[in-house]
């Protein structure tokens, strides 16, 4: 019996690689490989070495191959979505020149609050890119290494976001596509191209830089010969241009114009981030004002402290992540590695209403408090945004994705702070799947997001709301309001 078409989405995270096989026809799941990265610096240094992703892509497709048991001569496609932001720089044949500044690296912070004014502002920068520049944005990074390591930018022949760098591994070809371009801080929303005042104000030359596809399912190419033998696939296969991770997940949620427009979203990683697909050119300075891979836009806010800082303190207190209780006068804003949203580059963590009869326990969940409070307030600027009125929000159900959606503490802390209906989707590998979506699209032409849809990726248990702990909401916020001139 022949095997059913196969394709490859691929997943390159922060911390590791992912490639999920799925049947190209009915989105099931059939294996997952992966393989672990390596991030290194302190001090706001967060690195990592491009050629390990390459290889670790290698090694989560071996392992995927080989779990799902099939031939893999039934692949037809494959693409990426990777991290956003990372500053890779590669010499003449294709070689990182150094290693990769990676999204929470916050180094840049000092280039982002220069490049902000030089251009006239948060209102200016907004307009034009839909973006205010922070640390993570690329923009910054490649102003940080303008001004620190002169010699790795004159030498660059090169510049490439993670996802575009595996693109053209797989494809020899250089592309990007609108999602993870609008990241950067040198692509006009407005226009959908590359901002020729931006390029020249940052220092970057345009030619650098990968051609911008109509939509991360466009095919930009084939899987080369080299790539095919490192990889242990068939040469030829449709190679789509692939997306941000933020924008994967959209897809494999099913959000988009095919698809589900203005219902928000709060994933739960090692960042925490709130989104929504919409037909609305995001115009806040509180928000990234991405663009979607699909041709809609994805207004995003991102936290840098999420899970990993959660379960930090967990780890101090010596407890496990489910011996959280509330943290009732004890608040606890766990921004370990600075803050992106609100914009606190240069903060530590912060512990107050420390009593004697404080336990361990509430100091934990006030640091689960201290992480969803923070992505939640983010929430209502972005519903804000999307035009959505108090009631219409309130009544829409957030979705709720990534790690942290499958831990109980977590799941319960967004219920009790935002008092909203959630949906928890069954998929756990919603990226993945979503990169899946873009290269089964490249091979058949259809809409990814429909194509998603139609495998009903995002399709999970649904939760009643709780009634709103307005009492915690007001503690935290208050604490966050007063301490925030001392955090910057």
């Amino acid at each position: 019996m022949p095997q059913a078409p196969v394709v490859i989405g691929v997943d390159s995270s922060t911390q590791s690689t992912k490639a999920l096989l799925a049947d190209a026809e009915t989105g099931r799941a059939l294996a997952v490989g992966r393989a672990p990265h390596r991030v290194d610096g302190s001090a706001g240094a967060r690195e990592s070495d491009p050629e390990l992703w390459w290889r670790a892509l290698g090694e989560a497709v071996a392992a995927g191959l080989k779990e799902a048991g099939v031939a893999a001569s039934a692949v037809t496609g494959i693409a990426v979505a990777g991290q956003q932001h990372g500053l890779v720089v590669l010499d003449r044949a294709g070689r990182p020149l150094r290693p990769a500044l990676l999204w929470n690296d916050t180094r840049s912070a000092p280039q982002a609050a220069a490049l902000t004014e030089e251009l006239g502002g948060p209102a200016v920068w907004t307009a034009r890119t839909g973006s205010v520049p922070v640390a993570a944005v690329t923009a910054a990074k490649w102003r940080w290494l303008y001004e620190n390591e002169p010699a790795h930018a004159s030498a660059a022949a090169g510049v490439r976001l993670p996802h575009d760098f595996l693109t053209e591994r797989l494809a020899g070809t250089a592309a990007t596509d609108p999602g993870d371009a609008s990241g950067t801080g040198w692509y006009a929303t407005a226009t959908g191209s590359y901002d020729p005042a931006l390029l020249e104000l940052i220092g970057l030359d345009g030619r650098l830089l990968p051609e911008v596809a109509a939509t991360g399912a466009t095919r930009v190419g084939s899987l080369t010969a080299s790539a095919a033998e490192a990889l242990g696939l068939p040469a030829g296969i449709a190679v789509a241009a692939g997306t941000g991770d933020n924008m994967a997940a959209a897809v494999g949620l099913g959000l988009g114009g095919a698809g589900l427009l203005d219902h928000p979203v709060l994933s739960l990683g090692t960042s925490g981030t709130v989104f929504a697909a919409t037909r609305t050119r995001p115009a806040s300075p509180a928000l990234s004002g991405f663009a979607a891979t699909d041709g809609t836009f994805l207004p995003l806010a991102c936290t840098l402290n999420c899970t990993l800082a959660v379960d930090r303190v967990a780890a101090l207190l010596g407890l496990g992540r489910d011996d959280a209780e509330p943290g009732g006068e004890a608040v606890l804003l766990p921004y370990l590695d600075g803050e992106r949203t609100p914009d606190l580059p240069t903060a530590a963590g912060l512990l107050t209403g420390l009593r004697h009869a404080t336990t361990g326990p509430q100091l934990l969940g006030a640091a689960y408090e201290g992480a969803v409070f923070t992505a939640l307030r983010a929430l209502d600027d972005l519903l804000h945004v999307c035009g959505l009125d108090a009631a219409g929000a309130a009544a829409r159900p957030l979705r709720l994705i990534g790690g942290g959606a499958r831990g109980r503490t977590w799941v319960e802390t967004v219920r009790r702070l935002s008092g909203r209906p959630l949906i928890v989707p069954r998929a756990t590998e919603l990226v993945a799947l979503g990169a899946a979506a873009l290269a089964a699209a490249a091979v058949s032409g259809a809409d990814p997001v429909a194509t998603a849809a139609a495998w009903g990726t995002g399709e999970g248990t649904a939760l009643d709301p709780v009634a709103r702990d307005t009492a915690a909401w007001e503690h935290i916020a208050s604490v966050l309001d007063r301490a925030a001139p001392v955090l910057r």
